[in-house]
């Protein structure tokens, strides 16, 4: 690999979150882990929009603290 630096681990391919394609997860990728900017672009929208949404957590409650 020409272009790798000595003592440098190789970029590893992973499948993009978005479209399942392959991406580049290395620090020249700037959009890792997408595979490009439209991929980015589509998962912010779809958090923007809130088709994903984490679920709310329901707090503790202790039941002999909510009879007194």
């Amino acid at each position: 690999m020409p272009d790798q630096k000595p003592g440098s681990v190789p970029a590893r391919t992973v499948r993009c979150p978005a479209c399942g394609g392959p991406s580049r997860y290395a620090p020249d990728n700037p959009y890792r882990p997408f595979c490009g900017e439209r991929c980015k672009q589509h998962d912010l929208g779809a958090w923007a929009s809130e088709r994903f949404a984490l679920p709310e957590q329901t707090p503790d409650t202790d039941p002999e603290l909510e009879r007194t």
